[in-house]
């Protein structure tokens, strides 16, 4: 049985309390909601924080507001289950609803929050072990050692980005609201993430992701889908992400970005500028997919060949637009 390690835990109720705990606590601190890839993680000694500050009494943390024309905002600390039944982002964020519906499974969904699993630890085969098998081959570059067992020549971790939401977020232009003791900032969701598997988030660990706002959906269609290889359970080892808006018979704004292919989530820059201000034709979307179809580079540290993941960036392109143009 693998057994949690020793750790100081704080339940305060409010986000400025949960701040200066952090801030006094220093760098050995972190934050926990629903602790469903935090706890299992401090058991394989991946990450063994001195401190833990739960967020859980945080009220204000929770709950979904706002509405289809103005736009939402969606508390961190809300549960997956929570969001997955809320007819508003069911109707009208439909590609941020697939999402939430393909994590991991109900139960799992029933603790785990939209905060975690946007601030979700990267993964990779030589990482997501058990202390004992990863101290016989010496650790990695991730977790106390010095090398990238993928790529041993590589000066950077390369373990995967594998959280569904994110790809989606950024797709929709979401902002993210953190707050610490030296105070409150806004960013984009895309310059949340960086492409380093170590230090792979800007937020800062002093930081509390404290609220998401999603713009208006009145114009927009959405849809996400993931590639798994158990679809009632896994990470995803490929996600593809697309938000479009159209004008008349053409699409007047595309987003497409891809997930679980790289340290961070990728824009699809080339795509996107070849869906805009054409009609969605299947021209159209066969010239989309074969644009984004590079940007997929995955290496050789999850799930499936790695070339079947890159080709299947094509199909699920594909998929997915054709999905936009019948809704």
């Amino acid at each position: 049985m693998m057994r949690l390690p020793k750790f100081r835990y704080y339940a305060p109720q409010t986000v400025t309390e949960a701040a200066a705990i952090l801030h006094a606590e220093g760098p050995q601190a972190m934050v926990v909601a629903g602790g469903t890839d935090l706890y299992p993680n401090m058991k394989r000694r991946h990450q063994m924080p001195t401190t833990l500050v739960g967020l859980r009494k945080i009220g204000r943390l929770r709950g979904v507001k706002g509405s289809a024309a103005r736009g939402l905002w969606i508390g961190p600390g809300t549960t997956l289950t929570d969001l997955e039944e809320n007819a508003l982002l069911r109707r009208h964020y439909p590609g941020l609803f697939q999402a939430i519906h393909s994590i991991s499974t109900p139960i799992l969904r029933n603790m785990g929050t939209i905060g975690g699993n946007i601030c979700l630890d990267t993964r990779c085969n030589y990482y997501d072990q058990n202390y004992e098998w990863r101290r016989a081959i010496n650790f990695c570059m991730k977790c106390d050692g010095d090398i990238c067992w993928v790529a041993p020549k590589s000066k950077i971790c390369l373990a995967v980005s594998s959280s569904d939401t994110a790809p989606v977020l950024c797709a929709y232009g979401a902002r993210f609201h953190l707050a610490s003791k030296k105070g409150e900032r806004t960013i984009e969701a895309k310059d949340l993430y960086k492409r380093d598997g170590i230090h792979y988030l800007t937020k800062r660990p002093d930081e509390i992701l404290t609220g998401i706002t999603l713009p208006p959906a009145a114009r927009f269609r959405s849809a996400y889908r993931k590639l798994r290889r158990r679809e009632a359970f896994d990470f995803p080892v490929l996600g593809v992400a697309v938000c479009v808006r159209f004008e008349g018979a053409v699409v007047g704004d595309a987003r497409l970005w891809l997930g679980a292919v790289s340290m961070a989530p990728v824009e699809a820059k080339d795509a996107q500028a070849a869906l805009t201000v054409r009609p969605l034709t299947d021209e159209t979307i066969e010239e989309a997919a074969r644009l984004a179809y590079p940007l997929a580079k995955p290496v050789d540290n999850t799930d499936f060949a790695l070339r079947w993941r890159k080709e299947m960036t094509r199909h699920f392109v594909k998929e997915v637009l054709r999905e936009i143009r019948q809704t």
